[in-house]
């Protein structure tokens, strides 16, 4: 059983451990990537310093952070979210738990009064790919505004 909560303290090293073991498997542990993003050794300060900001942690039965999902503002003046750092786990893929994140991202989005989600992500996270498509999320052909991430070369937007 998976249980999805807002983030704590406590789990900021289990998560900045999961992401980077994560883009490494991808060969996405260079610079241009979420792997050397300032904040990941502690996210749970920067989604707590502001309520336009959640990240949700997935914990399986034995306590273990097994992914997570964020949301924070991208574009405030048009209401413009972006979906960051949806990971999960090896061993806990193949059971929609990042559909499952990405409810509970999308809910808050909504609570927040985003009209839009945006998110960046690279061709070689081919499951991303899969689940953004399935969850209604559009391809465009380029970021919205500059891309934070240089080396992502896929762009997606929903409307919530």
């Amino acid at each position: 059983m998976i249980t999805i909560r807002p983030i704590q303290k406590n789990d900021d090293p289990y998560l900045k451990q999961l992401i980077q073991e994560l883009l490494k498997s991808y060969q996405l542990d260079i610079p241009g990537t979420a792997y050397f993003d300032p904040e990941l050794a502690h996210l749970s300060d920067f989604y707590q310093a502001s309520n336009t900001r959640q990240y949700f942690v997935a914990i399986n039965d034995q306590q273990e952070v097994v992914g997570g999902a964020g949301i924070a503002t991208y574009d405030s003046q048009n209401k413009v979210a972006e979906l960051q750092k949806l990971y999960v786990a090896e061993k806990a893929q193949g059971h929609h738990l990042s559909y499952q994140l990405l409810d509970k991202a999308m809910q808050f989005a909504k609570e927040a009064g985003y009209q839009q989600v945006y998110l960046e992500t690279h061709h070689k996270l081919e499951s991303a790919l899969h689940v953004y498509r399935a969850y209604g999320f559009t391809e465009l052909s380029a970021p919205l505004k500059k891309a934070e991430h240089s080396e992502m070369d896929y762009f997606f937007v929903l409307s919530v």
